[in-house]
């Protein structure tokens, strides 16, 4: 049987720009329903989706509520690897994130990106 391809999402912006947050999710869970491994990442202002609580208050006009699209996507056993470096500057505490957020440097990043069909970045 064939390996299944995987794709990284890369996520850099935040609650802020609420298009640009949703976006990887919504391709990141058609990824996983079209049986593809995904690996998603948290990098910069993206950070701070990995907070409990933070995609309730983020909604992009057209799309599904990304606390939805986040539910799916740790439901499909769905991992986000978040930037170490990242989360300390913006002062994000451990027990602040997630179940399925991992803390992890720039070697699982280099990593994913190496051994992947393809990296988007959003």
């Amino acid at each position: 049987m064939a390996e299944k391809k995987k794709l990284v999402f890369m996520v850099t912006h935040g609650p802020e720009n609420p298009e640009l947050a949703t976006i990887p999710f919504v391709m990141a869970t058609t990824a996983l329903a079209s049986d593809m491994k995904v690996v998603m990442g948290f990098v910069a202002n993206g950070a701070f989706l990995a907070m409990q609580g933070m995609a309730e208050r983020v909604h992009a006009p057209g799309f599904p509520p990304l606390k939805e699209l986040m539910e799916i996507y740790a439901e499909a056993g769905g991992k986000m690897y978040l930037c170490g470096p990242c989360m300390g500057s913006r002062h994000i505490e451990g027990h602040e994130l997630v179940e399925n957020a991992e803390v992890v440097g720039a070697a699982t990043f280099v990593s994913e990106y190496a051994s992947a069909a393809n990296v988007m970045v959003y």
